[in-house]
């Protein structure tokens, strides 16, 4: 396990696959380990992923001050990545709340930074919530599964206890299948609690500020929303993707907050073709 160090001497490990040019690939949840995202469907085949553990989660060491788990922190951590990798510019991809991660680092570092991809990016950083009327209507799409009842209910009373953690699963995925049901399982032993607490602590963000700086942001950028995704949908992820001078914003149809599970075809292949793509 390939592991540096951050400004403030945290260990923090990384994981490598695939062969090709690399992506910094950071996780959400906020406060998961990046196993979650596996492979990214597949993207390994055609890009060296390098899927960074974000501290206190993973194989990552637990900061000494918890001030280090707010979202701005977290973004240096990606900066002490790039100088020990030694790559003067890269492809970065954020998902979920590590899209915030990915913003917050991509306005300080611009010109480090060769490529922006946010997949079911979080709008926390720039202020951007999820109005309840905007949740039901994506919510309500499924309400023929044989599963949406049970699963709404949960929702409804936010899904805290372990039982209803595990009845609003399917609202996230757009197969309720095998794979899914194993993966959103996972997220139970996946996630820390004290670095998802510490994640939007007071400083973490700027909105006004993170506005200001992505209107001037000239690297080309990826905003993709799942079609299905309740907990990011994709009118509010377009109101994201607007802040920026250009970007390429895509919905995914029949995908929830995990698209590459999804459809890992579909996927792979608008993720790859805007990382090669000219400008």
């Amino acid at each position: 396990m390939p592991s540096f160090y951050a400004a403030d001497g945290t260990e923090l490990a990384y994981h490598v696959q695939g062969e090709g040019v690399p992506v910094v690939c950071l996780p959400g949840g906020p406060g998961r380990a990046s196993a979650y995202l596996g492979d990214l469907g597949g993207l390994s085949s055609a890009r060296r992923l390098i899927m960074l553990d974000v501290r206190g989660t993973g194989q990552s060491a637990i900061p000494a001050d918890p001030a280090g788990y707010r979202c701005d922190r977290l973004a240096e951590d990606v900066a002490a990545l790039q100088d020990h990798l030694g790559l003067e510019c890269f492809d970065l991809l954020g998902h979920s709340a590590g899209a915030g991660i990915a913003v917050q680092y991509a306005i300080r570092h611009p010109g480090r930074v060769s490529k922006l991809a946010l997949i079911t990016p979080s709008g926390r950083v720039v202020g951007v919530e999820v109005g309840d009327e905007t949740r039901a209507e994506i919510m309500n799409l499924r309400r023929h599964e044989p599963w949406f009842a049970e699963a709404a209910a949960a929702f409804e009373r936010g899904g805290d206890s372990d039982e209803d953690f595990r009845a609003i699963g399917p609202l996230f995925y757009g197969r309720w299948d095998t794979a899914a049901q194993a993966h959103w399982a996972a997220g139970e032993t996946q996630t820390s609690e004290d670095a998802a607490g510490g994640f939007a602590a007071e400083g973490a963000f700027d909105p006004v500020g993170t506005r200001a700086a992505l209107a001037k942001f000239g690297s080309p950028v990826l905003v993709l929303a799942g079609g299905l995704d309740p907990q990011w949908p994709p009118r509010v992820v377009g109101e994201l993707a607007a802040l920026f001078p250009t970007a390429l914003f895509l919905v995914q149809r029949g995908a929830g907050h995990y698209p590459w599970l999804d459809d890992s075809g579909w996927f792979v292949s608008a993720v790859t073709a805007f990382l090669d793509s000219n400008g």
